[in-house]
């Protein structure tokens, strides 16, 4: 890694010394496009977030807050809200281009798992998130967590990293309706509608992937937020005369052309005053008496280990399309990523939004040239923007900020040249990672799949003292979440 004095530039000012742009061969406008492009590639989880936790009922069939009616804005708001602040905190203690956000599928864990079960309210499950992050934090501030990181041999770090790149351009494909599920179910996913392309919103999505590859092959600065602002006023103009509509009718019927998710509609008023009511409404052992110590265990580990791991791969992705990792892989400022995203974890609890976690869309801005923490800070501003901005945010279709996530997915995967594919003790455990992960729509299990494949296989080979200690801890950890379904069964 070059630095500002091997480059004989000195930094431009207090900004720049604090977060090292120029000794990271950056710059100031590259740093607020990176952030920018950063959270309009995770700007969704506003929306996504509030459907998931704001319209489920508790085991006491209550909604979130108390009031139905009132669930979703007060979930969006204290979203964007934790959302901004993770964010913020992530790029001033560590100074990496990470930003944070309720996880997806961690909230779903909460919402249909969790919460659901007899007698447990809202405040219950949260607290229980709460608790979980704890944990994190505690396993991370005794060196735990990074020890286990880096006792992961750095050909499969490198495998999670493609395996990561091929999940986020499949997560852009689906979001976009390139990819569904077919309504025949005949096979898992098919090309668009009935197997082909139709509708406005998907000529959205291949002009915008389209000038998004054109502008980086010729290293236009801001490809990528440039291709995301276009696409979007593109879909607007295009609402404005066709009427396109979303995915869903207002009777509850399909649209199967429509918009996904937003529809780029002119709001009517462009800021909205915030509800944080939701904030601190978490009960950190109200779940103990009703659903017993050994079920709340075993929930707080379900948590606990896709939080422990998702992070892992995501910052390691992140920092290799940066180039922000040492010789031996490592992110720079481990220890502080992981310190910072575990306190998100228990910030999302007491926020009642779920955990919040390292989002690998950040790879997005970094692929714009997001280098430093400022990227993070900037995009949690635009968060705590949102929190009054929701309606200009709701403009910005999938369709629109989705060939980002294709783009980014192909430089992430250009690293595969890293395993060497001769050697299947290392190619075998490499490739289930790689392919698990979008086949499963799961990092944790690409990665449970390929960490324990390398025991295995270099215990059948005879070289058990090959195996770090923590892989053997890693491994067995692994196939507790996988059974984790029968383990809970078996505990009523």
């Amino acid at each position: 890694m070059s630095t500002s004095s091997s480059l004989g530039v000195a930094p431009a000012g207090p900004l720049d010394r604090f977060f090292r742009i120029t000794e990271r061969g950056s710059t100031v406008g590259r740093e607020l496009r990176g952030g920018l492009v950063t959270f309009f590639a995770m700007s969704y989880i506003i929306v996504l977030n509030p459907l998931i936790i704001g319209t489920v009922a508790d085991g006491s069939g209550s909604y979130i807050g108390g009031d139905e009616g009132l669930a979703v804005a007060r979930v969006a708001a204290a979203t964007a809200l934790v959302a901004g602040l993770m964010s913020i905190l992530m790029g001033l203690v560590a100074n990496f281009p990470l930003a944070l956000a309720a996880g997806l599928g961690l909230n779903a864990v909460v919402a249909f798992s969790i919460a659901i079960l007899p007698d447990m309210t809202w405040p219950d499950a949260m607290g229980l998130v709460v608790i979980e992050g704890l944990i994190i934090l505690l396993l991370v501030l005794t060196g735990f967590r990074e020890a286990v990181f880096r006792a992961v041999p750095k050909e499969l770090r490198t495998a999670i990293s493609v395996g990561i790149g091929l999940f986020i351009a499949f997560i852009g494909l689906v979001d976009a309706g390139i990819v569904r599920i077919p309504a025949s179910l005949a096979t898992p996913v098919e090309l668009g509608h009935a197997g082909s392309l139709a509708g406005w919103p998907s000529l959205v999505f291949v002009l915008g992937l389209l000038t998004a590859i054109i502008l980086h092959l010729r290293k236009v600065r801001g490809a990528l937020l440039i291709a995301i602002i276009g696409a979007t006023v593109l879909a607007i103009v295009i609402e404005g005369i066709a009427q396109v509509g979303g995915a869903v009718n207002e009777d509850g019927t399909p649209n199967p052309n429509g918009w996904r998710l937003n529809s780029p509609d002119l709001p009517d008023a462009w800021v909205r005053v915030p509800d944080f009511s939701l904030l601190g409404q978490f009960s950190l052992l109200g779940s103990l008496e009703k659903i017993g110590l050994v079920t709340m265990v075993l929930l707080v580990f379900s948590l606990l280990l896709a939080d422990f791991f998702d992070t892992m791969g995501t910052m390691v992705a992140v920092g290799s399309e940066g180039k922000l990792l040492d010789a031996e892989g490592n992110p720079q400022g481990t220890r502080r990523i992981l310190v910072v995203d575990s306190i998100a974890a228990a910030a999302g609890g007491a926020g009642s939004v779920s955990s919040n976690t390292s989002y690998i869309e950040s790879a997005a801005g970094v692929g714009d040239g997001a280098r430093t923490g400022l990227a993070s800070v900037v995009t949690g501003v635009a968060f705590l923007l949102a929190t009054f901005l929701a309606p200009v945010v709701d403009m910005v279709p999938y369709e629109a900020a989705t060939p980002a996530l294709v783009v980014v997915g192909f430089l992430m995967m250009t690293q595969v040249t890293g395993v060497d594919w001769k050697n299947g003790e290392v190619a075998i455990p490499a490739f289930l990672t790689i392919v698990l992960m979008p086949f499963t729509f799961s990092i944790t299990a690409g990665m449970g799949a390929g960490f324990i494949a390398y025991v295995v296989i270099k215990v059948a080979l005879g070289k058990v003292r090959a195996v770090h200690p923590l892989m053997w801890v890693t491994a067995v950890l692994f196939i507790l979440y996988f059974v984790r379904g029968p383990l809970q069964a078996l505990a009523g």
